[in-house]
This record gives C-alpha cells, structure tokens and sequence, in this order.
C-alpha cells in the first residue's frame, strides 16, 4: 500500500512520514489498516520487532484524533515513554501535541486534558483511573505496547485491569494491542474483540541459529565458520567475526556480575575495531558516565566504554542506562552485555545477538532452569536494523552436540508460550479489588463478579468458581481491615424456609438475592490506600505498625517498616549476614515497630532482617553516607539505590497520609523521615535543602559554616557563603533561591568561615524578600554530581 493511499490522517500527516523516506507501508502494516486500524477498529497486531508495530500505532491514533478524538499509547517502562514522546513529538509540526506521565500516582494530571496524545506506563493509567482523571472518559484510541507483559505476574494484573477498566468507561473505545512475540495472539484478539494481523514478516531477515564449535549452525540449514582461537570464548569469537565486518553486537547473559565480567572482556575485543576519531568520543562518553555517580560501578563501566563496550543491567541508574542505550544506538559501542531487562521493549537492536545463558537461577526450581521460549524470543527480535544491518543473526551457544539439539528444539523451532492472566494471584486481586470498588467500577458482589468476568483471566479460566472463590476471600481481607464496609441485605441464615423440602431451594435463593443486593463501599481509608496506589497489605502493615507505637518512631524504625511492606523490594541477606542483622536486631529491637516474629519461625524471621537491611541502609542514606560507600557496603549498583531511596520516599508519603487518616500522633515522625530520606540528609539540615539548587553535600558545607536556615542565607556574609560553596555561580543561585534580595557575587572573595557565618546587617548585602523560586541558573554544578546533590 502507498503511503498516498491512506485517507483519515490529519492534514500534514501524510507529508510527515514522506519526508521521513516513507514511500509505501509494510505488508502487515497495510494489513493492519485493510483491517480497520484506521477505521477504529479494534486490533492485535503480533509482528517482529523492526517490523512497523509503532507506525500501525501511529495511524490508528492519528486517524483517531482526526475524528475528534484523544488517544493514549500505554508502555511498560518510563524509558519506553521517554522514547516513544521523543517519537510522537515530531508529530506537533502538523499540530498534534502530545504529554507524557509516568510518575505521581496521587495526581490525575489534568493538563493532559489538552493534548492528543498521552504516553503512561500501565502503573499511571491504573492510578488515575483511580483517583477520577476526568479526560480519561474522552479517549476514543489505545495502544498497548508489548501486550505480552500481560503474562507477567508482577505487573501484568495492572495492564490487564486497566484495559478492561477503559473499555468500561469508553464502550465505544479503540484498543489496539502490539507484541512481537504472543503465542496465543488469537486468545487475546478474542478478549478485546479485535480483527487479528498474525505475521512473522520481517523488512530484513533474521537467521535463528546455534554455535557450537568452530561454526554458526542457522535454521535453515547453512553454516557460517566462527573458529575460536585458543582460549577464547564463543561469544568473544562471535563479537569479533561481526565487528569484522562493521556489525554490532548484543550478549545476553543471566546476571549483573557475569553482564560486568563479559563486558571486561568484550570491550577489549570491541577495543581493536576503533578509530581514532571513536576512542576520543568514547573517552568523553566515559567522562560523562564517571559523572553521574562516584560509584565502583559508574567508574567499571567508564573503562569498559573507552573500549567500545558496555555493560547493562537494573543496577544502573537511569542516566547510566541512557548514555548507554544511545551511544549504542549510534553504533559508538559496539557491543553490549546485558540482562534480560534491556529486551522489555526499549529499542536497541544489533546486527548479532548472542543469547549465552538460557538458563537462571530459579528459586521455585531450587536451581537452575531454562528460560521461556517467549523471553528468548524477545531477546532474539533485537537482532537487525534496517538500513543499517543487511541481516539480523540470533545466536544460542552449545557446548556440545546433544545441546545443540536441545537448543534448536527448545528455542529456534519453538512457539513462544500462550500468554496468560496472573489476575487470580491474591497480591494482585487485593489491590485491583479495593479499586475497583472504590473508583465505583463494582458497587455490590454480583457487579463486582461482572466486571471480573470481562478481564482475561475469566475469558482463560477453566476451573469453575475459581475467581468467585478468591474474589469472596479478598473482600473478606479488605472488611476485615476496614477498608471496605458491606451493608443493605439480610442473610439468608435470618430466613427459613417454610419447610424441610424447601430449605436447600429457598436457600440458594436467598444466596443469590443477597449477592445481587448487597452493597460494597470503600471506606475512607480505603478510598486512601486506593489514591495512594498502594497494596492494601502495605497499608495495613504501616497502620499497624504506627498505632503499635507507644513513643515516637524513630528514622531507624519508620524505614523498617516500610521495608516490611510487599510494595518494598528487600535487600536480600547474604551469607553470613543473618549473624550481622540478627545482631542489630537485638541492639535496636525496641525501635521496630509491629509483631517481630519468633527467631524460630525461620521464614518470617529472615523476611524480617532482610526488611532490617533494607532500613539499615536508609537509616545510612539519611545519615549522609556516602553513595560509593553504600552501594559498596550493601554490595548494590546505584540504580538499586535509586530505587530503595524513591520507594521508601512514596511509601513514607503513603504514611503520612495515613497516619493523618487514623489520627496517629506520629505524623510528624514519618514526615520527618521522609524528607531526611528524600534528600539523604540528618535532621538538622532539612531546612537548608529546601532552597532549591541545595543538594545534601552543598547543605552540609554550608551547615558546617554556621547558615543553618533560609534566613541565615539571606543575612549571612557573602563571603562565607562563597567560601562554603566554592563557585560564584553556584553560591549567587542558591541566595536567590533563597529569597536574597541582591545575590550577586560581583568583587566577593571567598571566606575560610567560621562557625558563625551569620554578620547581622553585613556590608556585604544582606535582607530578606526576593523572588525564591527565580529561574535560577543550574547548570554549573561544580564537583556535586552524585545522587541527591541538588
């Protein structure tokens, strides 16, 4: 189909995609219109990766918004969300505007009520849902990227809920799925009453096959000679026969520590293929990684960059991530290491992908076991770029015969798995229950039942009465801790029957009359825990906690606690430290708040010190440890620093709230410690890293001065303020930001300071007022570029 062929586009569409060497559409791209794309139909489109799924987005939302209307593009990763507004944004020169949200749960983000287009991970969509985004009921298209993900059992329950959740409030809705690798895309075409584009159509090929030996093995039949010199391994052999020949390479491997070991060894493969010109550029690459963070990691992956690789995995952080991703890319790095996370979607193919370990450690397994067909698959779609790579190679290792056998049976001619519902799991249903209820989707059992009978796991289920079964144990989970009420019925024990032969009909009648009568009702604190987007479970394990308090909690205390909670990834314990933490435990147990369980109970116990080293390590944090020094300490990447430190700041906020919600005393307590976790500082300078531009480092220099305040800052000598903060720029910033009426540095020296840096009515220029949210230049930052420095 010719790109002059398409009709129902906005004015300017058309030429947009002309100028971006669009001529014609790819066949399942003009399938996925013959289909209805462009008509609101709705549609599944299982394709290959690189093989036009966001280009069918784009025309069934453009056409959409061309009838009017809105349209939403729900992604699993707020990388993903970055990418895609990068995408969609070059839309705005014919008049499409388009907004981003990915954070903030507690918001409903009304200023998207104005834009066309919305990019939210499934986790956003689902909160404001919840908390009543009025703009929600406008939207006549959405895409949902990577589909498959419904399988996850972690965030999977969200994405589905959410899609049956919109297709209740829009029945007249567009949904249009994408995946490139779901087994069973005709089961899920069902659910959502789609038209079906099933295709393995593939703009460039992709050769599936397993080495082993001295030569690539390919599925159809031919072999490629790769020899191994010496003791080389297969995957170096693999990296250097690409660069060869100008291709890059992805390796996927089963953990952080052998992604950073197959990166060391890689990059001095990667290495000998370099010009000049890439080893300057990748020395400024890596500057800019040791940049981000004075961590191990950033400083390992630095030197692995200045040889052309790089290393990827959860560990780094999110702008480690990116100047990766990028760099790669634009073909800079010429091969990367990674775990499975960098498959989930974020683009960034290779002409060779080389799957080296199919197997990880499984804790349900007790040891080793293979990967799903579905998770390799996805690993393999990465392999190829077109008009960058002739071909896309997807390569599995062998270590011998049998193996290769197994590995063509087992991965290169397999299906992926069926993608299914882990809805029914009891986290997951607790949590979607209560907002279902609370956002007024289910206001009695029955409706309740109803709206479950329109997600997946109902159109999957084969066990009768299963979903009744864990729905009904649910809702007694969540009245028996008062965050639902039921009322309006009597039960049909205070009935009987007028006789014997009639007491088991008359009472399955009166069941039912009650099921279809009886009324839900989120309480107020339901209500709260629903905004808050938290587990029920966490929010009754914080209010438990808080009302078991008989003094005030301490920093140390509040961060155990909230560690506790499912929403809380623990650290887990290493050897020996059961010891180390068991140890703490009874130096500091009469801090923790809640029912410490019996050191016997051997399950519970280690729960509960692996929720003491996850505190521990924010107790550290708030304390101004340095980040290389617990990322060290806790043997952890910056990225998972990162991570403990946001969610320990969301759920200490969840706190507050409902601290304020049960009247608790403590209030203060965890608002205190929330923002000591936040910005990774003591008690004493919370004030001072209220001025924006302040960061914990900056705070404390200037602690140590003697400003302790904002108003210190307005009067304090200018001279001990530069002294403190060692840059004109920087220190003029932070006066202003502080609400100092003449900030300038202009002819100040630098102050050595005492510890009375305060000079009531100072030459130097002093008073209060100003502008302290000015639009201050950041962009100096000094030696500060650590995590929570500004």
């Amino acid at each position: 189909m010719n790109i002059e062929e398409l009709t129902g586009l906005p004015p300017g569409a058309v030429d947009h995609f002309r100028g971006e060497g669009i001529e014609e559409l790819y066949p399942p791209q003009a399938e996925a219109v013959e289909a209805g794309a462009t008509d609101g139909k709705n549609l599944v489109a299982a394709v290959p990766t690189a093989s036009g799924k966001t280009m069918i987005a784009a025309l069934s939302m453009l056409s959409a918004i061309e009838r009017g209307g809105k349209a939403l593009y729900i992604v699993p990763l707020r990388a993903l969300a970055s990418e895609k507004r990068a995408e969609f944004e070059a839309y705005e020169r014919f008049g499409v505007t388009v907004g981003v949200t990915t954070g903030n749960y507690e918001s409903t983000s009304e200023w998207l009520s104005t834009k066309d287009i919305i990019v939210a991970t499934s986790e956003k969509v689902d909160s404001l849902v919840r908390n009543g985004a009025d703009w929600l009921s406008d939207l006549t298209c959405v895409v949902s990227d990577e589909v498959h993900l419904i399988d996850d059992r972690n965030r999977g329950p969200t994405l589905e809920v959410t899609l049956a959740k919109l297709r209740k409030l829009n029945p007249q809705l567009q949904v249009v799925a994408l995946s490139a690798t779901v087994g069973n895309a005709g089961e899920i075409a069902d659910w959502l009453d789609a038209s079906l584009v099933d295709t393995d159509w593939r703009p460039i090929d992709l050769r599936m096959g397993v080495h082993y030996g001295n030569a690539l093995n390919f599925d159809d039949g031919d072999t490629r000679e790769v020899p191994v010199k010496g003791s080389e391994k297969q995957e170096a052999a693999l990296v250097r026969d690409i660069l060869e020949e100008g291709g890059s390479s992805l390796v996927f491997v089963n953990s952080r520590r052998n992604a950073e070991a197959a990166a060391r060894r890689l990059a001095g493969v990667a290495s000998n293929e370099l010009t000049a010109d890439e080893r300057a550029e990748l020395a400024a690459l890596a500057e800019e990684i040791r940049e981000v963070s004075d961590t191990e990691t950033s400083d390992d992956l630095a030197e692995c960059v200045e040889g052309g690789g790089a290393f990827h995995h959860a560990g780094l952080s999110s702008e480690h991530r990116s100047l990766v991703e990028d760099a790669f890319r634009d073909r800079l790095l010429k091969v990367i290491s990674a775990t499975p996370t960098l498959a989930a979607g974020v683009n960034t193919p290779a002409r060779r992908v080389i799957v080296r370990d199919w197997r990880r450690f499984d804790p349900s397994a007790g040891g080793m076991a293979p990967l799903n067909v579905l998770e390799v698959h996805q690993m393999m779609g990465r392999a190829g770029r077109p008009g960058l790579d002739p071909y896309g190679e997807a390569v599995l290792l062998a270590k011998g015969h049998d193996e290769m056998e197994e590995l063509f049976d087992r991965y290169i001619w397999a299906e992926a798995e069926p993608v299914r519902s882990k809805l029914a799991a009891e986290p997951a249903l607790r949590t979607h229950v209560l907002a279902t209820v609370a956002s007024g989707f289910a206001r009695t059992r029955q409706g309740l039942l109803e709206f479950m009978e329109e997600t997946l796991y109902a159109s999957q289920s084969t066990e009768e009465g299963r979903l009744e079964v864990v729905t009904d144990t649910v809702l007694e989970y969540l009245e028996s801790n008062d965050f639902i009420e039921r009322s309006g019925a009597e039960t049909a024990e205070n009935e009987e029957p007028d006789d014997a032969a009639g007491a088991f009909t008359s009472a399955a009648e009166l069941a039912q009359r009650e099921q279809a009568t009886v009324e839900l009702r989120a309480t107020n604190l339901g209500h709260t825990v629903s905004r808050l987007y938290l587990d029920p479970m966490s929010a009754a394990e914080i209010i438990h906690g808080l009302e078991d308090a008989d003094e005030r909690p301490t920093a140390l205390g509040l961060y155990h606690l909230v560690s506790r909670t499912p929403d809380m990834y623990e650290l887990y314990l290493r050897s020996g430290e059961d010891d180390q933490y068991g140890e703490l435990y009874y130096e500091r147990e009469a801090e923790l708040l809640g029912d410490a369980p019996s050191e016997f109970e051997d399950d519970r116990f280690e729960d509960w010190l692996s929720a003491l080293k996850t505190g521990k390590l924010l107790a550290d944090w708030a304390e101004e440890d340095d980040e290389g020094v617990l990322t060290d300490r806790y043997k952890i990447g910056p990225g998972d620093l990162r991570g403990k430190v946001d969610t320990a700041e969301w759920l200490l906020g969840a706190a507050e709230s409902l601290a304020a919600e049960i009247d608790s005393e403590w209030t203060v307590a965890v608002r205190e410690a929330r923002a000591r976790v936040e910005h990774g500082v003591g008690e004493e300078l919370l004030e001072l890293v209220g001025v924006r531009g302040v960061g914990r480092k900056r705070a404390r220099q200037l602690y140590e001065v003697g400003l302790e305040t904002p108003a210190d800052l307005r009067e304090a000598d200018k001279g001990v303020v530069l002294g403190a903060l060692r840059g004109k720029k920087t220190a003029e910033n932070v006066l202003e930001n502080a609400g100092r009426e003449d900030p300038s540095m202009d002819g100040v020296e630098p102050d050595g300071g005492t510890h009375d840096g305060v000079t009531r009515g100072s030459s130097s220029g002093s008073g209060g007022g100003g502008d302290g949210d000015s639009n201050a230049d950041e962009s100096e930052q000094d030696d500060q570029a650590s995590l929570g420095d500004f």
